[in-house]
């Protein structure tokens, strides 16, 4: 038999949470930009605005991310 590599558990939530996420990105950024306009260049400049869109939600939920961990001590205080 062929050895099977083993996905540990966060690797699948992880890529889950990718593939959620840029499904949503898609449906509801993407597709409307697009949609939006008839001509070639303007469904171009359309879809390079969305992508611009999609780094900074990358580039925010980064930075929440980073925060979160940073203050955790703090966080987690609130809380008990």
């Amino acid at each position: 038999m062929i050895p099977v590599a083993e996905i540990g558990t966060e690797y699948l939530l992880f890529g889950g949470a990718v593939l959620v996420s840029l499904l949503a990105f898609m449906a509801l950024i993407l597709v409307p930009a697009l949609g939006s306009y008839g001509r070639t260049w303007e469904k171009a400049t359309a879809a390079l605005l969305s992508l611009f869109v999609l780094a900074a939600l990358i580039g925010l939920g980064v930075v929440l991310g980073v925060l979160i961990v940073y203050f955790w001590d703090d966080i987690y205080g609130l809380f008990t």
